[in-house]
Order: structure tokens, then C-alpha cells, then sequence
């Protein structure tokens, strides 16, 4: 018997930010870091300091895919002992916020865990989907279908090196939204934004199923209000993630001021976003 969520939908914040006539901000930080408590205080600060979707990430041991700042807090966390369960429940306490909460996740842990059971207790936990950065939709026969099992998102991503067949397919796969990678490389905060970033966006929306409102979300390195509202004038989403892990990592001793700065931060964001 399935277990479809009932939460809010990122397609519902990203249709909202759109009668609003503005990108949607979707905030990242890893689960677990300085502890469980400290990260859940810290996503509820970036809900309430104006980010419209929540992305949690899960902490791996080998995330290829990450920057050092964003691995520097995955592998503290590992270290404070954090695990998947730590993970649904840091999910739990921010989707009853109501801002719909996703899961970003190398693919190993999910398959480790038991793909239908993460499925129904990302679900159960109020979870609204996965984000896989390293499983492609021909690659996800079993998680497409445990997904589809219980209404949870299903976010693939493409990048400037896709191929035209390539984003027409994962755009085809994915609900929720599609996770534009424009930064060849790894993760991280930049001090300018890429521009691969428009030309990835276009092709994203004129390649995705034809009638189709899916939104582009694009995660770039983004650290401040100007960038946000440059890549808001294109895109559905802005997507950040090391610049509010940078947060909480330069105040180890004093969490307080952590939460401080990542309020200012998401603020900053937010305004950057409603400017464009």
C-alpha cells in the first residue's frame, strides 16, 4: 500500500514565487552539523529568514561531487556520529515548518538504507523528494518507481555538458523541479556567476516536456543578494548551499552569532531574488 506525502510541494513554492513574479530560494545545508539539534535550529532559521524550499543534505563519506566547505561540515557531522535516521529526522522537524524539505544524497546511503523503505520513511518523516546528484534517470528504475510509489519528488540534474537528448530525457524524469548545475567542477561559493548559467537555463526549459511548467533551479556558487538577483532574472530557482554552510562553520564556538549570519545571509538572498 502506497504512502503518497500530503506536505507542501516544491511545485507549489516555486508556483507561489512565480504569481509572485520572483525566482524561488531554495536553501542547502547538511543534516548533522555542529549536531542534529544545531542543524535543525539552523534550517528553521534559513525557513524563517525567508528560504522558500529546504535541502538537507545527507553526509557521505565520499562526496566526490562537494567543495571542501560543504565536505568540511559533512565529514564533522560524520565524525559527531550523524546517520540516515538523523537525516529523516532533521527532516521531519523542518517540513513541519511548512516549507516543503528535500533530500540531496549520493546514491550509495539510499541503496544501503533499502530503496522502498527510504522512500516510506522520507515520506512518513513529511520529506517532498531527492535530489541525486550521481543517478541519472536511465540508471533509477527502482527509485523512480518507489518514488512514484509515494508522491515524492524526483530531481536530476543537468549541466553545461549535457547533451540536448540528455536534458530532453532527465527533464522528462524529474517532478518537482530539475537542479541546473552550471559550475563545471565541484561545489562552492564563487565571487562571480557563471555564465554557462543562461545558456543551461534555455535549453532546460525548451527541452523540457512540451506543455510543462517544470521549474529550473540553478546551483552556482551563489554567496550574496546581487548574484542571486542576477541568476533570478532567468531562472525558476537559486539554489545555495556553501555559503550558508560558510555560516555555521565560521562561528564553531559561538552558535548563536552562527544563526545571526545565517539570517542576515538568507535575508540578503531573499531581497536578491525579489529584486530581479
Amino acid at each position: 500500500m502506497s504512502t503518497v506525502s500530503t506536505t507542501p510541494t516544491t511545485a507549489t513554492a516555486f508556483a507561489t514565487a512565480r504569481a509572485e513574479g520572483r525566482a524561488a530560494l531554495v536553501g542547502y545545508l547538511p543534516a548533522g552539523y555542529p549536531d542534529v539539534q544545531g542543524g535543525i535550529d539552523a534550517l528553521r532559521a534559513m525557513v524563517d529568514a525567508g528560504c522558500d524550499v529546504i535541502e538537507i543534505g545527507l553526509p557521505y563519506s565520499d562526496p566526490v561531487m562537494d567543495g571542501p566547505t560543504i565536505q568540511a561540515a559533512a565529514q564533522a557531522a560524520l565524525e559527531g556520529g550523524v546517520r540516515t535516521t538523523d537525516v529523516l529526522r532533521t527532516v521531519e522537524a523542518v517540513a513541519a515548518t511548512g516549507v516543503p524539505t528535500v533530500v540531496m544524497t549520493y546514491w550509495n546511503p539510499v541503496e544501503r538504507y533499502g530503496v522502498p523503505r527510504f522512500a516510506a520513511d522520507l515520506a512518513s518523516a513529511g520529506g517532498a523528494g531527492l535530489i541525486t546528484p550521481d543517478l541519472t534517470p536511465d540508471s533509477a528504475p527502482e527509485w523512480i518507481a518507489a518514488a512514484d510509489e509515494h508522491g515524492l519528488d524526483k530531481v536530476f540534474l543537468v549541466a553545461p555538458s549535457s547533451t540536448d537528448e540528455r536534458i530532453a530525457m532527465t527533464t522528462a524524469a524529474c517532478r518537482g523541479f530539475v537542479y541546473a548545475t552550471a559550475v563545471m567542477g565541484v561545489t562552492g561559493a564563487r565571487a562571480t556567476t557563471s555564465d554557462l548559467a543562461a545558456p543551461l537555463v534555455e535549453r532546460a526549459t525548451r527541452l523540457r516536456p512540451a506543455g510543462g511548467e517544470l521549474p529550473v533551479g540553478v546551483g552556482l556558487g551563489v554567496s550574496n543578494g546581487d548574484q542571486a538577483a542576477e541568476l533570478a532574472a532567468y531562472a525558476d530557482g537559486v539554489i545555495v548551499g556553501s555559503a550558508f554552510v560558510r555560516c555555521l562553520l565560521d562561528h564553531p564556538d559561538d552558535r548563536a552569532a552562527g544563526l545571526r549570519a545565517l539570517t542576515a545571509l538568507t535575508e540578503d538572498l531573499a531581497g536578491g531574488v525579489r529584486r530581479a
